[in-house]
């Protein structure tokens, strides 16, 4: 049993050898709250071993992915897998100044996207700005038959 239900049960306790007469409301309403106690005390032991067996599976869980990992990439001498983006590398990064101020921006490579527009923290211009294809400029030479 857990400390909490063991302090519940010391205080049902208490109040049986007290022998509080049950005749008076503020006696049933000790009661009462006594076994609303017990109850929650019974309660979170099961939530806390049911958070205890959840612990074990995730623990095996990852056991088990570590032995994948290194069955799977054990003949790969550079592989390591990446704990989180600061451990990116230089080669993956984009530099590029804005064209409107001038301030460097750094991007991902993989996180780049010139669909969606991006905005200089500087000067909250464009960093991408669209360019507009000049109508009346040649397009090649059609009539070179």
């Amino acid at each position: 049993m857990s400390k909490m239900t063991d302090k519940v049960s010391y205080l049902k306790g208490l109040a049986a050898g007290m022998k509080l007469n049950m005749e008076k409301d503020t006696n049933k309403l000790l009661m009462e709250v006594l076994n609303a106690m017990g109850e929650m005390a019974e309660e979170l032991e099961t939530l806390s071993q049911a958070q205890e067996e959840l612990n074990e599976y995730v623990e095996s869980i990852d056991d088990d992915l570590a032995d994948l990992e290194e069955a799977i990439f054990e003949d790969d001498e550079d592989y390591e897998p990446v704990e989180d983006e600061d451990a990116l590398e230089d080669d993956e990064l984009i530099s590029y100044a804005c064209p409107s101020c001038g301030h460097e921006l750094q991007f991902h490579v993989d996180d780049v996207d010139f669909d969606e527009d991006y905005l200089c923290p500087a000067c909250g211009k464009p960093v991408f700005p669209e360019v507009e294809e000049d109508e009346d400029a040649p397009e090649g030479d059609e009539d070179n038959d």
